[in-house]
């Protein structure tokens, strides 16, 4: 089985631009730096790599929400190529990170976590957890397939 995973740590290097599909869901895409800092003949260089990150759904509406130019997120997703055609009919093409997970590097800064309540959706977690009651005043996501734990 191949593998494609990706995991980047970086500042974002423009604010995430939310747009939306014709059938509604929200896609939010940005712009990555990750430097690499390494000595060469006892002299320190640095490297820069830019990579453009796409997030579907909630966690696209979540990071167009939280993240501006220069935060310091990690992110972990799949490297996915896209072609196209341009109107003067040249064939281009891109890879760009799609993002499976984001989050703040807490190396240099400290963050405060806001639940959001679920709706429900393909691809935004289910519908609440049985173990959730009306009184608790939460919403949580059901476990993904993916997890071997619930996220919070």
């Amino acid at each position: 089985m191949a593998d494609n995973t990706v995991t980047l740590v970086g500042n974002v290097t423009r604010d995430p631009e939310l747009r939306y599909t014709t059938g509604g869901r929200g896609v939010a895409s940005f712009g990555l730096a990750v430097n690499r800092r390494y000595q060469s003949n006892g002299e320190w260089q640095e490297q820069t790599s830019f990579f453009d990150i796409v997030a579907w759904g909630t966690l696209g509406e979540n990071a167009a929400g939280s993240l501006n130019k220069g935060t310091r997120v990690v992110v972990v997703g799949r490297l996915e190529q896209r072609s196209w055609d341009t109107q003067e009919g040249e064939k281009r093409s891109k890879i760009e990170v799609v993002a499976d997970e984001i989050g703040p590097s807490l190396r240099w800064a400290k963050a405060e976590v806001e639940k959001i309540a679920r709706t429900g959706g393909a691809g935004d977690g289910g519908a609440p957890h049985p173990a959730d009651s009306a009184s608790s005043g939460m919403n949580r996501p059901a476990p993904s397939q993916s997890y071997d734990e619930e996220p919070f």
